[in-house]
């Protein structure tokens, strides 16, 4: 019998000392030793996945419409319910939602701006305020300024020149920027400041907001509020005058003369997701968003670039799931933005299309249910309908596995996981629910980690035998 203290260490008990697990009872004791029949868990999560009714495809959602003899297998299997990450009515974004649903709700957010920035690989310093900043181009109306657009890829050759000609306003501002992307993105780091609880200035609703400007959120980040705005002004009436622009007006290309600022924060002590949770955890990640998120919270990722096929990226994904358990994880995310993207098409018909390829691309996880228990949810509903992003509408959570109790649910969608044993499950929720599943339930009564954890740990600090 072994016991793993990680991913990569794998230490074997001599085994006169090892607790017996064939049901006999050790000495004074009533009650037999427990087998160790814990099991990994495998959390697929298909962004954007929650819609509403269309008319067009019979009053049904995309989820509903799709033909999904996987998923529907799946349910059948297992159990359902409604994942509503923070409630009625609340739309995360994808970052927010993954926080809370990988057991972190109770720990402050840094900001997607020091996610996206460790995930391409920069070095973000802790205790100081960031921002993800772009180039776009802009209208103005009166006295306020309207966003139009973003860099092309067309753009590149400009954006670059034009990010390069800010230096000496950064400068002036205690700034500085670092690249991402090469789509005229770039980290903003201010570095006078340390507190990052700011507002957007990107409207990111350019329908419905102007430019905006830059609020505190929290009476720290007064400061940086005031010198993010001073500085984003400064910024424009140097774009506004640079040759690059004169240039491109002339030619009549839209000049790039607005620079917007979103997700703020600063980089923080976070605990581990290992320390957190109480077991290992893994990532197949596809993005730098859950690249950046892997690594600051400390857990081993695969980075499997994504491919046009959707179906057979996600085959891939699920394989190297399989692989990651293999390796010592006990908990495994997948993510796919193939349906989220779908949706934002507003089309609902190629959202059905494309979770109609997404149920191909699972069917490995049949395989992994009769060792793990798999979960296939959605972070948010991304509606392939109306005017809007993202919703508070449910998303359809099937769960299976080994004891995972079989409820009435037989397919797949927003309709019949209503009628599922969990009922509405929010984001803080999953992981629990979770790993009840797996035979690894934190025991309230017990504590054996300075955190709470959220399963039973899978390595406690040992007292010092000598």
């Amino acid at each position: 019998m072994r016991a793993s203290r990680g991913l990569g260490e794998v230490v074997t008990p001599p085994e006169a000392v090892l607790p017996r697990a064939d049901g006999a009872l050790h000495h004074g004791e009533t009650q037999p030793r427990l087998p160790d029949d814990r099991l990994p868990v495998v959390l697929v999560v298909l962004d954007g996945l929650g819609d509403r009714p269309v008319p067009e495809l019979g009053g049904r959602t995309p989820a509903e419409a799709a033909r999904t003899p996987v998923l529907d297998a799946l349910a059948a299997r297992g159990a359902s319910g409604w994942h509503l990450p923070f409630g009625w009515g609340r739309a995360p974004a994808s970052e927010l939602a993954h926080w809370a649903m990988f057991g972190f709700a109770d720990v402050a957010f840094p900001g997607r701006a020091v996610l996206e920035a460790v995930g391409a690989g920069i070095d973000v310093p802790e205790g100081v305020a960031v921002t993800h900043a772009a180039l776009r181009t802009s209208h103005v109306a009166g006295d306020r300024v309207w966003i139009t657009g973003r860099v092309a890829p067309a753009d590149a050759d400009d954006a670059a020149a034009l990010l390069d000609a800010l230096a000496p306003v950064l400068d002036a501002h205690g700034a500085t920027a670092t690249p991402l992307r090469g789509r005229g993105e770039a980290l903003l780091t201010l570095h006078r400041h340390a507190s990052g609880a700011v507002t957007d200035s990107d409207p990111f609703f350019p329908e419905r907001h102007p430019w905006l400007r830059v609020r505190a959120t929290d009476p720290a980040g007064t400061a940086t509020a005031d010198a993010l705005t001073a500085l984003l002004r400064a910024a424009r009436s140097a774009l506004v005058s640079h040759p690059v622009n004169r240039r491109r007006a002339t030619a009549g290309r839209p000049p790039l003369d607005v620079l917007t600022t979103k997700w703020s924060g600063a980089r923080t002590p976070i605990p581990t997701f290992t320390e957190q949770a109480g077991v290992p955890g893994a990532l197949v990640t596809q993005t730098g968003l859950y690249r950046g998120l892997a690594r600051v919270l400390g857990m081993v990722h695969r980075h499997v670039p994504p491919v046009p096929d959707v179906a057979a990226d996600l085959a891939t994904r699920i394989v190297v799931a399989g692989e990651l358990i293999a390796g010592g994880a006990r908990v495994v995310h997948v993510h796919t933005k193939a349906t989220d993207e779908a949706g934002h098409t507003k089309s609902p018909h190629a959202k059905r299309e494309v979770l109609e390829a997404a149920d191909r691309g699972l069917a490995g996880l049949a395989d992994l249910a009769d060792r793990a228990v798999v979960a296939v949810t959605g972070d948010h509903a991304t509606p392939s309908v109306d005017g809007v992003l993202h919703t508070g509408d449910p998303t359809p959570l099937l769960v299976a596995g080994p004891g995972v109790r079989p409820d009435d649910v037989t397919t797949f969608g927003e309709t019949p996981a209503r009628h599922g044993w969990y009922g509405p499950v929010r984001a803080a929720e999953l992981l629990p629910l979770l790993f009840g599943h797996a035979n690894r339930p934190v025991f309230l009564g017990h504590r054996a980690t300075p955190r709470r954890t959220l399963a039973l740990p899978d390595d406690p600090e040992p007292m010092p035998a000598g």
